[in-house]
């Protein structure tokens, strides 16, 4: 069955993105033939929210404001499989990846309130966060990234959330190879 798997790619697109790097094998490694891959970079102009934004999201506001938001949420609804690039910036996510989560994440859209809280909406079953930091260990309490991104995909519905990482790159110099190692195999 043919699949369409979403890649966003969130750090600065340099020749030596070690997470752009690992993201290349894991994709090379889960597209079938016949998967469609749909590459989004966040860093490419993304709006922030606004208050037009969030008018428009929820009171009577301009409709029109939401048509980024709405082309980044169908993109994400129509996804079987999704590939965060989520480099580890000073403990977090970038800032364009955070651009992108504030878009996608919109009530009627890919949540919904119910009496017992809410409800994710996107159909995706699993989610691959990709990262990579000089020092921050993945999992040590200065990794705000990856907790925070389970909790989001979580929060919209995706229930297997896995990392593909080369974390402490800068002082570990075999972290690059093992993340590659690890990209490949999944």
């Amino acid at each position: 069955m043919d699949r369409t798997i979403l890649r966003v790619d969130s750090g600065a697109d340099h020749g030596a993105s070690v997470t752009r790097r690992l993201a290349d094998v894991l994709v090379e490694h889960l597209a079938r033939p016949g998967d469609r891959v749909v590459r989004r970079s966040a860093t490419e102009g993304l709006p922030l929210v606004t208050g037009s934004w969030v008018e428009a999201a929820f009171a009577d506001g301009d409709r029109s404001v939401l048509a980024h938001s709405d082309e980044l949420i169908d993109e994400l609804l129509a996804a079987d499989e999704l590939v965060l690039v989520a480099p580890v910036y000073n403990f977090g996510i970038p800032a364009a990846l955070k651009a992108w989560v504030d878009q996608v994440l919109r009530a009627g859209r890919t949540f919904r309130f119910e009496e017992h809280g809410p409800v994710g909406l996107v159909t995706a079953r699993r989610a691959w966060v990709v990262t990579a930091s000089g020092s921050t260990r993945i999992g040590s309490d200065l990794d705000f990234n990856t907790p925070y991104l389970r909790a989001v995909l979580g929060f919209i519905g995706v229930p297997d959330v896995r990392v593909v990482a080369a974390d402490g790159h800068a002082v570990d110099h075999g972290a690059v190879q093992r993340g590659l190692e690890a990209a490949a195999a999944a």
